[in-house]
């Protein structure tokens, strides 16, 4: 079921990483559901791991009922194992998970990971990776539903003190706890590329010695990024 007017959102497609189980406590399923209610609120299409079970199944049917393309992409050995039931939206069977991940990157303009399993953090590590090699300068969020990558993040943060991990490559990763925190970390502002958060005229009265900044900014970077600046007179 395919919307074709889009509003709300600069990304047209998402791809999302999430467990084909759906956890012991419910927190983790209205996660999915909350996920999937944002992505139809800002007319965003799904790319997922193309399960029916699990939170993939509840992502899935929610984005599907809300009106939004979705796009599963399965290895064939997984067919069985992964698709129980109906499956909703276009399900592409490929031969492998190289595959799989690889179709699931070239569809996707952002990539989002749910709470899920060792499948869910190796798809999120490898689209971090690649992203820190230059393969993609697609944005990487990771949705941190109570407190599940704590752990996760803590190691991040490790491997940067330990000098494994550049501190510039451990800002590849957003997280929030909620999707509507993390997709407005997301989303790219109107004057957003990879080395400009916010566009910034600056008037400098010599005489004064007084610099006017006037800022064209309104997402949350460009404002962190402002407030973080020191003008030194």
């Amino acid at each position: 079921m395919e919307n074709n007017s889009r509003s709300g959102s600069k990304f047209k497609k998402i791809c999302v990483f999430c467990g084909s189980n759906p956890g012991h406590r419910k927190v983790f399923s209205d996660a999915a559901i909350d996920l999937g209610n944002e992505l139809v609120n800002r007319r965003i299409d799904l790319v997922y791991g193309g399960g029916s079970v699990g939170l993939m199944g509840l992502l899935s049917h929610r984005v599907y009922d809300g009106g939004c393309h979705v796009l599963g992409v399965i290895p064939k050995a997984l067919v069985p194992i992964e698709i129980s039931g109906e499956t909703v939206g276009e399900v592409k069977i490929v031969s492998d998970m190289h595959e799989r991940k690889a179709e699931m990157a070239r569809e996707a303009e952002a990539f989002i990971a749910l709470p899920g399993g060792y499948g869910t953090m190796e798809e999120l590590l490898e689209m971090i990776t690649w992203a820190q090699l230059g393969i993609h300068k697609k944005p990487v969020g990771l949705l941190n539903v109570d407190g599940y990558y704590d752990s996760l993040l803590t190691l991040f943060d490790k491997g940067v003190e330990e000098g494994f991990i550049k501190p510039s490559a451990r800002h590849i990763v957003l997280s929030a706890p909620t999707a509507e925190e993390l997709l407005t970390k997301m989303e790219p502002g109107p004057f957003y590329n990879d080395a400009l958060m916010c566009a910034l005229l600056i008037l400098c009265d010599l005489s004064s010695r007084i610099i006017v900044l006037s800022v064209f900014a309104y997402d949350y970077i460009a404002i962190r990024a402002i407030n973080q600046c020191t003008i030194l007179q």
